[in-house]
């Protein structure tokens, strides 16, 4: 397969210093511009797939009516949050 090439990148001098200050040995710019746009890539798909599973499971708890109301899920947990805090108190 051929390769392809990215687009340059213009950025301030001061910039471009102190990212080669930051190269690891015997690496160079261009693995590191690689690299770091690979990582963006797969952070995307991950976000992007975890976005799609998050829908999908709100989706199927809409279909089946087994959800609670964001309101009384809140009212527990600040019940919980109350009573911890009480008990706290009590402790010290």
């Amino acid at each position: 397969m051929k390769t392809a090439t990215l687009p340059p990148v213009r950025v301030a001098p001061d910039f471009r210093q102190e990212l080669e200050g930051v190269l690891e040995q015997g690496e160079t710019l261009s693995q590191f511009v690689e690299s770091a746009v690979r990582s963006v890539v797969e952070k995307r798909k991950h976000q992007a797939e975890f976005v799609r599973r998050g829908i999908a499971a709100i989706q199927d708890t809409q279909r089946a009516g087994t959800g609670f109301p964001a309101e009384q899920v809140v009212a527990r947990l600040e019940a919980r949050l109350h009573e911890a805090r009480k008990a706290k108190a009590r402790r010290t």
